[in-house]
C-alpha cells in the first residue's frame, strides 16, 4: 500500500528525515514513534503531500506521489487524515463534520454516510450535537469518523490522542485500532507514547533525529532492541556494567547471569547490560537484597525503585499484594536470561 523509499526532507535547506525507507502492507495499522523533534510528524505531512521531499519517493499503491519536483496534491491521495487538535468545524453539528468532505454526493446519501460512520464510533445518536457539547474522546471519535467518512485506501493519525487523559487515551487507542481493522483500513499514526504505539501498531518504527532506527513488532523492540538508543527509549528499566566472561556468562556487581543467548565479543569484553523490571523478581528467600526508596502503586502491581549496597539502583514489579513501606529491605533475584546488552562504547 505503501513505499518510501530513503526520503529526504525538511525545512528552509535543513534536513529533518534523512533517508527513511519503510512498506506498510494493505490493511495494516502501523505507527511511528518517538522523542518530539525526531521528524515524526514530517515524515506523516510528507506522505500526506504537504511536505515535499528533496530525495528519495513515496508510492502508494505503486504509484509515485512524491519524489523531487514532483508533489501529488493531497485531495488526490485518497487519504484520511486525523489531527491532533480534532480539527472539527464548531459552527456544523456532528454529522456536518462528518459529511463535510462527501461533495460530489447527494444530501440523502451524504447524511446516510454519515450515520453509518456515526454508527461506528459509537455516537448513533447524537447526530445533531455540536463538537463543544462533546468530551474530547467523543470529539476524536468524530475527527475518526470523518477521516473514514470518504472511504480512503489510507488513514493518517497525527497524535490522535496527546490532549486526553491517560485512561481515556489507552482505551480509546484500542477502540480505534479495532475500527480501522474492521474497516480494512492502512493506518500510519505518529506518537511520542509508546503505550500508544504498542496498542495500535503490528509494527512500530522508533526514530531519533531524522533517522529510522528500528523498524519491527512491539516484542521485538522491548526484547531485541537494534541499539542502546531504541533500548533505553522503549519500556523501562536500567543499565548496568558488566563483563562477558563467556559467550552466555556476564559478571555484574550483582552476581553472574547467566543469559539463554551467546553474544559474540571476546571475552573480558565490557558492556551494559540493560534489566528491566520484569527481570527483578521477588525472592523472600534470596540472598540479594535492596532497599526500597520509591513506589508506584499501579493497580495489579506495585514499582518498586530499590537500592543495593553497592549503589546500584534498578526498578522491579512486585504483586500489589507485596506491599513494603520506604526503607524496607527486599529479596530479589535476577531473571535476565533473555539479555539485552550493549558494548560500554556502543551508540548512545
Amino acid at each position: 500500500m505503501l513505499e518510501l523509499d530513503e526520503i529526504v526532507c525538511g525545512y528552509g535547506g535543513q534536513p529533518v528525515v534523512s533517508e527513511l525507507s519503510l512498506r506498510v502492507r494493505r490493511g495494516s495499522v502501523v505507527c511511528l514513534l518517538g522523542p518530539s523533534g525526531c521528524g515524526k510528524t514530517t515524515v506523516l505531512r510528507a506522505i500526506a503531500g504537504f511536505q515535499p521531499l528533496s530525495s528519495g519517493q513515496i508510492r502508494l499503491r505503486g504509484e509515485t506521489v512524491s519524489r523531487p519536483g514532483f508533489t501529488l496534491p493531497p485531495e488526490r491521495r485518497r487519504i484520511g487524515m486525523v489531527f491532533q487538535d480534532y480539527a472539527l468545524f464548531p459552527h456544523l453539528s456532528i454529522i456536518e463534520n462528518v459529511v463535510f468532505g462527501l461533495t460530489d454526493r447527494s444530501r440523502r446519501n451524504r447524511l446516510r454516510r454519515g450515520q453509518e460512520m456515526l454508527e461506528l464510533v459509537g455516537l448513533e445518536g447524537s447526530p445533531e450535537r455540536y463538537p463543544h457539547q462533546l468530551s474530547g474522546g467523543q470529539q476524536q471519535r468524530v475527527a475518526l469518523a470523518r477521516a473514514l467518512a470518504a472511504q480512503p485506501e489510507l488513514v493518517l493519525l497525527d497524535e490522535p490522542f496527546s490532549s486526553l487523559d491517560v485512561d481515556l487515551r489507552e482505551r480509546l487507542s484500542h477502540e480505534v485500532h479495532d475500527i480501522l481493522k474492521s474497516q480494512g483500513m492502512t493506518a500510519v499514526m505518529v506518537t511520542h507514547d509508546q503505550n500508544e504505539a504498542f496498542a495500535m501498531g503490528e509494527n512500530v518504527g522508533v526514530m531519533r533525529a531524522g533517522r529510522l532506527r528500528q523498524w519491527d513488532t512491539p516484542y521485538n523492540l522491548y526484547h531485541d532492541p537494534a541499539d542502546r538508543f531504541v533500548a533505553d527509549f522503549i519500556g523501562q528499566g536500567r543499565f548496568v556494567r558488566a563483563t562477558l566472561r563467556t559467550p552466555d556468562t556476564l559478571e555484574t556487581p550483582l552476581g553472574v547471569i547467566h543469559a539463554d543467548r551467546a553474544f559474540l565479543w571476546p571475552p573480558g569484553t565490557d558492556i551494559e547490560l540493560l534489566l528491566r523490571p520484569d527481570d527483578i523478581v521477588p525472592d523472600d528467600s534470596a540472598s540479594l537484597r535492596g532497599q526500597v526508596i520509591k513506589k508506584a502503586f499501579k493497580g495489579a502491581e506495585t514499582l518498586y525503585s530499590l537500592r543495593f549496597d553497592n549503589g546500584v539502583e534498578l526498578l522491579s514489579l512486585f504483586p500489589s499484594h507485596l506491599d513494603f513501606p520506604l526503607g524496607e529491605s527486599v529479596g530479589v533475584r535476577i531473571a535476565a536470561t533473555h539479555a539485552v546488552a550493549f558494548e560500554t562504547s556502543g551508540d548512545g
